[in-house]
């Protein structure tokens, strides 16, 4: 009985982890300048905090699955097979990474290890937006 409780608990996190994305939240190559430099509909100098998850199809069972949970930042995700200019330029070497930008600037990263597992959580990453945000209205 205990070996079908962990087997049904590790489906459910497997199945969790794999939250599907809209297409409308991924980016490639074409226009991951322009997202990653978005201006709020608050004003032409107000520039939005944008978080990129840099995905591979062949370890998605580890991507960020709580992106639909970030406040008071835009989330994208990017297949690297299909943004190899933006995983050249950013020197993407694990999947998931997760970049954070204001401004268009890379203001923090997280990378997954060797063990391809997220170093993170939401808790942290949302500190890391709230902060960002915060120094931002200096």
């Amino acid at each position: 009985m205990k070996a079908i409780k962990l087997i049904l608990l590790a489906l459910t996190f497997n199945l969790q982890a794999q939250v599907s994305v809209p297409e409308k939240y991924w980016i490639d190559d074409k226009d991951f300048e322009s997202k990653i430099a978005q201006v709020s509909s608050f004003g032409e100098n107000n520039f939005e905090t944008i978080v990129v998850e840099f995905w591979a199809d062949f370890n998605k069972e580890n991507c960020f699955a709580e992106w639909n949970k970030i406040k008071n930042a835009t989330y994208y995700r990017v297949d690297i097979a299909k943004a190899p200019k933006a995983k050249k330029k950013y020197r993407i070497r694990m999947a998931p990474t997760l970049l954070i930008f204001k401004n268009g600037v890379k203001e923090k990263v997280f990378k997954a290890g060797l063990d391809l597992m997220l170093p993170t959580d939401l808790p942290e990453i949302q500190r890391t937006i709230n902060e960002i945000n915060t120094a931002d209205k200096f």
